[in-house]
């Protein structure tokens, strides 16, 4: 009989009836029970030996082994025994019909040309500064059309055979930019990279001309990356002297004078960033008068939907070239 707590509200209730009034509810009961019981059937699941659990079971009857005859074989013949006489070989005037030996097929091995990738070999490219295209500007060295028509992009270009451009076979190429910044990935790139891939490099980095000139030693064209204004500039910063759209044409210009002279040797140049600067063709295109001016070619690489470039450089009669492909 359960207790008056009214009439007697200093007597302590025992441990048992403590116990039994904090007694779980029958619900949490169940749940605890279902919680255990799906545990203990996975850990059962998991111990059992199935070696082809979730792999499709085929039962296939094999019929019993029989001989082959063989109608025809390709296996050399038995020779002749010792005792029997050679049959002499008809003379072919006696037939009228030639001869055929057939002799055992040699073994060579087979080269697929379709699927090759043919890399060129690696052949060292001559140190820059070429003076011949190279005036001394405010900042630096600068390319320039040399007195007898030269230019500095096919100065500094790495040839590739004539050959291999008319050939029908697909050709790739590829520019790695950023080169230049950690000089110890850009020295593992060059050593270990093959030659044909070209190196853009930043105009940040340190002892950027040594870099440089190590890249050509080893057959790599280099490009000079060129930071360009992107929409949300200047949150969005590629960097110290980014040409942007609504800067006057001589600040935009001494930018990029100062940019070309960090480093000789390059055979053209690439934007860095730009979506709203490449946008714009009033400012594209003091851009490429120079580039056009200095001989040095203009690749835009291709991350930018819409772009006034191609139009802005058909006007001016320059060629660019734009990248297909962006490998990010």
């Amino acid at each position: 009989m359960r207790r008056d707590e009214l009439k007697q509200p200093l007597r302590q209730r025992g441990l048992g009836t403590r116990l039994w009034a904090g007694r779980p509810g029958l619900l949490a009961v169940c749940y605890v029970a279902i919680a255990v019981g799906f545990g203990g059937a996975g850990y059962w699941a998991v111990k059992q030996p199935m070696p082809f659990a979730g792999e499709p079971i085929v039962v296939v009857s094999i019929p019993p082994a029989r001989e082959v005859v063989h109608t025809a074989s390709t296996d050399r013949a038995a020779e002749p025994e010792a005792e029997v006489a050679e049959t002499p070989v008809p003379d072919v005037e006696q037939i009228g019909e030639p001869q055929v030996a057939f002799q055992e097929p040699v073994r060579s091995d087979t080269y697929q040309q379709d699927n090759a990738i043919v890399v060129s070999p690696r052949r060292p490219l001559a140190a820059a500064p070429q003076m011949k295209v190279t005036e001394v500007g405010s900042y630096g060295q600068l390319p320039r059309i040399s007195k007898a028509g030269e230019k500095p992009s096919r100065v500094y270009e790495r040839p590739t055979s004539l050959n291999v451009i008319h050939s029908d076979s697909p050709k790739i190429a590829i520019l790695l930019g950023g080169m230049g910044l950690n000089e110890k990935l850009t020295a593992q790139a060059i050593k270990d990279l093959p030659a044909d891939i070209t190196f853009a490099f930043a105009p940040y980095g340190n002892r950027l001309q040594d870099q440089v000139n190590a890249a050509r030693h080893e057959g790599h064209e280099v490009f000079l990356q060129v930071p360009l204004e992107p929409i949300g500039f200047p949150a969005n910063n590629p960097g110290p002297k980014t040409l942007t759209g609504d800067a006057a044409e001589a600040e935009n210009l001494d930018a990029l004078r100062w940019h070309m002279s960090r480093f000789t040797g390059y055979a053209g140049v690439v934007n860095y960033m730009g979506s709203r600067y490449l946008s714009m063709p009033k400012a594209i295109k003091p851009l490429l008068k120079e580039l056009k001016q200095r001989g040095v070619l203009f690749l835009e690489d291709g991350s930018m939907a819409l772009s006034a470039t191609e139009n802005t450089a058909k006007s001016m009669s320059m060629p660019i070239k734009r990248a297909q492909v962006v490998i990010d």
